[in-house]
Order: structure tokens, then C-alpha cells, then sequence
């Protein structure tokens, strides 16, 4: 679906101007059925309209010999085409990899304190301009460990998902020592109730202010509306870290800094 852009919002929004450097934009993954995967290709759209080549990995989509992803981007021998890779599209399309065991693997390695696990995802996605990390909780936590970058969690307007995104938020905050901005999301179908999403976000940011001692970012975002969206694409950049070689992004002391080749054969 196409979604118009108001005059005044595109024009605050092109004065970003794209950069050659990786954009890491993470956003937790939910494990039930939600918009959140449409509000995903939206923020996405969105991004590359602004002149970001975006390339999603998605640690909820397994690799296999018929979907190569980043397993097989991280391994001696890629499949063959992949080099298309490092020209990133520009007719508008979306590129989005298999990235289950690709992340599993760089979690593992930055867990056992591999230095710059991230930063092998830079020459080999070199050709865009944002990386989206689209994985549960458990995974990204020991990506994001020493990061700058703001994850994204995508929850209902109820009370639930909301139990849920603290959750999340406590995960984050416990294993990676990150904060969390938090979208409420509001399908198009569904009935709009603003003062109670006003007032659950709310009492989501008092917990996390007096148990995990964050002061966290929240929004409500309308599915239906595109100056919304566009709002919250403008969150991710702003929040956005850089994948930059010269610059390591996970650096623990006396980690060794040699990298090795995943082995996918067992």
C-alpha cells in the first residue's frame, strides 16, 4: 500500500542527508501474530524513500539451502549470486535475508567475548546504508552489548502486550544494559482508544524509571496514518549506531580480536 507523505514532514525529513556508513537499527521481534511484521516493511519503505538502502536480517526466518541468508553470507562459501549484495537496489525493492543461525552465531561469538561481532556484517553488506536486526530479546542482548543503539519494541495498545514489552525492556536492560523506545501500535481495524494506550504507555515508562532505572522513549503509532510511521522512521535513525570498521562496536577488554569462519556442516 502507498502511503502519501505530508509537504512539511518530507521536507524536515530530507535535510537527512545519507551517509556511506552502516546503520544498525534492532527491533525486537514478537512471537505472536500482530502488525508489527507490516509496520516493519512500512518503517522500511519509509527509510529507503529517505535514500537509506535498507537490508533486513530476520532471526525469525531459518536459512536453508533453498533461502541462503546470513549463515551462508558468514560462511567460506556463499551461494552463488550473492554478490548482487553489494549493489543495492534501487527500483524500490526490499531486501530481506534468512538470519536465524546467522545471528545465533555472532551472538554466540560476542558471548564468548569475540570482539566486533557485528562488524562482520559491514563489508559484507557494504552496499546499503541501514541494517535492520529483526530478532527475539535473547539474541540481540549480546549483540547490543556496549552499543549505542536505541532497539525498537513494537507492542498492542492492551494492557498484555504491554506486560510483555517490560519483559522485553528488563532483558535489554539486564543483558545488554541498553534502553528500549516502545511503540504502541494501532491497527487500522482496531478501535482507537487513546486515553487508555496513553495511559498504559505511561505506566510502562514509570515502571522501567523506578525498576530498571531507564527513562524510556514511548509512542503510539496509528498502522493507518503515514505522518506516523514516518515519525517513527525518523526515531530509528536518530537512534541508529554505525557499523564502522575503523571503530569496533562490541570491544571488551582482553577480547581477542582474530576472526574465525562459522562451521555450518553439523
Amino acid at each position: 500500500m502507498l502511503l502519501d507523505t505530508a509537504i512539511h514532514q518530507a521536507m524536515g525529513l530530507n535535510s537527512i542527508t545519507p551517509q556511506r556508513e552502516l546503520r544498525l537499527l534492532p527491533v525486537v521481534s514478537q512471537p505472536d501474530g500482530g502488525p508489527w511484521l507490516e509496520m516493519l516493511w512500512q518503517l522500511c519503505w519509509h527509510l529507503q524513500r529517505l535514500g537509506y538502502p535498507v537490508v533486513v536480517l530476520d532471526a525469525t526466518a531459518q536459512e536453508s539451502h533453498r533461502s541462503p541468508g546470513l549463515a551462508q553470507l558468514l560462511g567460506a562459501r556463499p551461494w552463488p549470486g550473492a554478490e548482487a549484495l553489494n549493489d543495492a537496489s534501487d527500483d524500490g525493492s526490499l531486501a530481506v535475508l534468512p538470519a536465524a543461525r546467522g545471528l545465533a552465531w555472532l551472538a554466540g561469538q560476542a558471548e564468548l567475548g569475540q570482539a566486533g561481532a557485528l562488524q562482520r556484517l559491514q563489508p559484507l553488506l557494504r552496499a546499503y546504508a541501514a541494517v535492520v536486526l529483526y530478532a527475539p530479546p535473547e539474541q540481540l542482548a549480546p549483540l547490543l552489548h556496549g552499543s549505542t543503539s536505541v532497539p525498537l519494541v513494537m507492542t498492542g495498545p492492551g494492557a498484555q502486550g504491554m506486560v510483555r514489552s517490560y519483559r522485553q525492556l528488563k532483558h535489554m536492560a539486564l543483558h545488554a544494559g541498553v534502553r528500549c523506545t516502545v511503540a504502541a501500535i494501532v491497527a487500522p481495524d482496531a478501535q482507537a482508544q487513546p486515553r487508555q494506550t496513553a495511559e498504559a504507555l505511561a505506566t510502562l515508562a514509570r515502571s522501567a524509571r523506578q525498576h530498571l532505572g531507564q527513562h524510556i522513549h514511548t509512542t503510539s503509532v496509528a498502522a493507518a496514518r503515514a505522518q506516523d510511521i514516518q515519525r517513527l522512521a525518523l526515531q530509528l535513525l536518530e537512534n541508529a549506531a554505525t557499523l564502522d570498521p575503523a571503530t569496533p562496536l562490541l570491544q571488551p577488554p582482553g577480547a581477542c580480536a582474530t576472526a574465525t569462519h562459522p562451521d555450518w556442516s553439523h
